[in-house]
């Protein structure tokens, strides 16, 4: 499904090339193993509380309003910028992180469809849940690389003016996708 995490990976991948897909899926898969293993342990049932659900939806909601206005406000937002002294991937794995936590459509597909099926993988135990994450990680990593090695491919077609029309679609699509969840996110405090 298109979202932040494909929107930062082709934003990534027009600055930094190739690497961008694997470094933004390693981002996202490390924030997905945490929570992989919070929901073997029970923490689902506390998700599908509407309290739970709407601070989720209004605080994700917030995250990617700023995150979709710095995109538009700046040729080289500041999630896009390298983090200099961690070396040059380190921006694409924490934009990974970041925008897979600040999505609400993301906690709530894991605490609804993907709590789903780690409940049914627990029923072969650890070696279970390890390969259903093994096969969701490489899945997400195999998409996110084909995205952004497209973009990089292309990218020496890309003008300074393209960059920043890229950039401000992609803004766009996280405000329109935060203005989403920020009312989703209200109508499921309403039903307190």
């Amino acid at each position: 499904m298109p979202g932040p995490v494909m929107t930062v990976t082709i934003a990534h991948a027009i600055k930094r090339g190739h690497s961008a897909g694997p470094l933004v899926s390693l981002g996202h898969g490390l924030v997905e193993a945490s929570l992989v293993v919070a929901l073997a342990l029970g923490l689902s049932r506390l998700f599908q509380l509407p309290l739970v659900s709407g601070i989720v939806g209004v605080a994700g909601g917030l995250s990617l309003l700023y995150m979709g206005t710095s995109m538009i406000r700046s040729p080289a937002p500041a999630i896009l910028t390298t983090d200099r002294t961690t070396g040059r991937g380190m921006g694409s794995v924490a934009a990974g992180a970041l925008t897979s936590v600040s999505n609400p459509y993301w906690v709530l597909w894991w605490a609804t469809a993907g709590a789903t099926f780690l409940m049914t993988s627990l029923q072969y135990g650890a070696a279970g849940v390890a390969a259903f994450y093994a096969g969701h990680f490489m899945a997400d990593l195999g998409w996110l690389s084909a995205v952004g090695s497209a973009v990089a491919t292309g990218r020496k077609l890309i003008t300074p003016r393209i960059y920043r029309g890229i950039l401000a679609v992609c803004g766009a699509f996280l405000l329109a996708l935060g203005i989403y969840f920020l009312v989703s996110g209200v109508e499921s405090l309403r039903q307190i």
